[in-house]
């Protein structure tokens, strides 16, 4: 599937082909710092084929808890994280972050991986109110003291 995103200020774009079947949720805490979330979501790029067509990346190489060199690239100007993949030629992930992806509605993530870290309470959040936009915070107060 052919994909195009972007950074968070626009500086960078990009163009990719990804494997849809490839889309995962990663639970691993170097996600979960990197993120500042629960876990992050990823869309698998096929045969090197991620084309940078606007701006700079910036990567960050860390040894990961599987034991791979990995590079994390972002956009230096607003830090939006754009993909990481395995250092080396021809090995590993290569992940493009789902919230950069433009066509990220028509993507459905077909497994879960790196679970023994995950946060107990992420296995379902379908029990939580939820809202279409940011509710009134006195709405939101009210909701929170139900629970």
């Amino acid at each position: 599937m052919k994909v195009d995103g972007r950074c968070f200020c626009g500086a960078v774009t990009y163009d990719a082909e990804i494997d849809p079947d490839r889309v995962l949720i990663c639970h691993c805490t170097d996600c979960q710092n990197h993120s500042g979330s629960a876990y992050r979501v990823v869309a698998g790029v096929v045969n090197d084929s991620f084309r940078l067509l606007t701006g700079e990346l910036r990567s960050y190489e860390k040894v990961a808890d599987s034991g791979s060199l990995r590079s994390r690239t972002f956009c230096p100007e607003c830090g939006t994280n754009i993909y990481a993949c395995t250092v080396g030629e021809g090995t590993g992930f290569f992940g493009l972050r789902l919230g950069t992806i433009n066509q990220r509605a028509e993507l459905t993530p077909k497994l879960r991986v790196w679970c023994r870290s995950a946060l107990p309470w992420s296995d379902d959040l379908s029990g939580l109110p939820a809202f279409p936009a940011q509710p009134d915070l006195d709405a939101l107060d009210e909701i929170v003291h139900q629970s």
